[in-house]
């Protein structure tokens, strides 16, 4: 009998029995290269000796103690280690359990700011369309991705969507990318004034788009032009890095490559790295300053918050990142796989981009490269090549609807930080399997 609720009724996917290092060992003794990190989560792989021996001295210590009653030494260095490597003037970490409760809890932290600072009016959030935030009712309101909304939309808070920005999609003939970034930019000034600046909380952004569309990141100047209309307008920039952060991109935090600091910024995956579900919320001094000389009281929490074992396991994970020299190492070896890439399918007739940062690379499948004309959505096609990969042993993340919710399809590939060159050729060559077995 088999009695788990699955992602779907009508998949029964293998059992994962072991990890070895990138792979991933299935019941039968398949492997599978980790091409993925699973969703951009496991950047040390399946068997670092240093975190599971930090799960487990933890345990022997104490597995849990409820936030309400107390604070543990593990979250207390975990939140240290944060913030002495965050942006500047990021001085506070509220620790979760994953990346949908991070975006949560910066959401409601930042109205709870304004409502601090005797703001009430301020109720509505601004995202961009094509974005991905988390799957809870709150951060599923902030994303822009047409399907995923659908089904829920009544029940979401009111928040509008500008145009991402996207390059290879949005950039007209002639534009230059910072000409380009500053007019896609300047959408967010034009919503501000429709809906009056006063009444709007936070622009909420992904430095480098993941799921939804790809790798995608911002082009030069981007992110300073909207940092400037959020300071002339009070409003709080919220950079989510759940997907793109903890040295992904080549750089601890995402937003280091853009210039900018966040009012308030989530992460989640690669700080636990797949050991433990963990996530965290960090916020400015100013925002912090505000609920202490208010209330006192930030109106939240969850039951497993700051769990010592998860803080454990995170601290070492941002130690290797940080000190263990792991996230230069994904700056190098992203360099290593955006080559591959370019050498393998820079001149496929249906990859019309290649994009992205560090060990956070996307590929965008089009029907014809001179025209930029996508597949149809009805052949399915990223389904196909996930379960064709999947067959030849790689993991990988193809998604549909980039372009919009519904057209369009990509290829999101985040290996193992660990991952070698040879593993590297192996993802090439599996993933050009994949490729061959479905595109016509």
């Amino acid at each position: 009998m088999n009695h788990i609720f699955p992602r779907h009724t009508k998949a029964r996917p293998p059992i994962a029995a072991k990890g070895d290092g990138a792979y991933i060992i299935d019941t039968s003794g398949k492997r599978y290269l980790d091409g993925s990190g699973g969703a951009a989560v496991s950047c040390l792989g399946h068997s670092d000796p240093d975190v599971i021996n930090a799960i487990k001295g933890q345990a022997d210590q104490i597995a849990f103690a409820h936030t309400g009653f107390f604070t543990s030494e593990p979250a207390e260095r975990l939140a240290d280690r944060l913030v002495a490597h965050a942006p500047k003037g990021i001085d506070r970490v509220y620790l979760v359990s994953g990346g949908s409760e991070a975006v949560e809890a910066a959401l409601k932290l930042a109205r709870q700011y304004f409502l601090e600072r005797g703001e009430p009016q301020r109720t509505r959030f601004i995202a961009r369309r094509q974005s991905y935030h988390g799957n809870t009712l709150g951060a599923l309101s902030t994303g822009g991705n047409a399907w995923r909304r659908e089904p829920f939309a009544p029940l979401m808070i009111d928040t509008s969507h500008i145009s991402p920005c996207y390059d290879y999609r949005g950039r007209e003939d002639g534009e230059t990318p910072e000409a380009y970034g500053q007019r896609v930019a300047d959408e967010l000034e034009g919503e501000l004034q429709r809906l009056g600046p006063e009444t709007v909380i936070a622009f909420v952004a992904e430095p480098v788009v993941g799921a939804t569309a790809g790798a995608v990141p911002a082009v030069p100047g981007y992110f300073k032009r909207i940092r400037e209309i959020c300071d002339r307008h009070g409003i709080l920039l919220i950079l989510d890095e759940v997907m793109c952060g903890m040295g992904r991109t080549g750089t601890l935090f995402a937003c280091e490559q853009d210039d900018v600091t966040p009012d308030i910024v989530t992460i989640a995956k690669g700080l636990g790295a797949g050991y433990q579900p963990v996530g965290a919320m960090l916020c400015s001094s100013a925002i912090y300053a505000a609920i202490e000389a208010g209330s006192g009281f930030f109106q939240h929490g969850h039951t497993y918050i700051g769990h010592p074992m998860a803080c454990a396991a995170a601290d070492v994970v941002v130690q290797k990142l940080t000190d263990g020299g792991m996230t230069d190492r994904a700056a190098r070896m992203g360099d290593v796989l955006n080559t591959a890439l370019h050498d393998a399918f820079g001149q496929h007739p249906n990859v019309g981009d290649i994009r992205g940062r560090g060990m956070f690379r996307g590929l965008e499948l089009v029907a014809d490269r001179d025209t930029k004309e996508p597949f149809g959505p009805g052949l399915g096609l990223h389904k196909a090549l996930k379960a064709a990969a999947f067959e030849a042993g790689l993991i990988c993340y193809p998604m549909g609807g980039t372009i919009d919710g519904r057209r369009g399809d990509h290829v999101l590939l985040a290996p193992p930080f660990i991952v070698t060159e040879d593993q590297i050729g192996e993802l090439m060559d599996k993933l050009s399997t994949a490729m061959n077995a479905v595109l016509p």
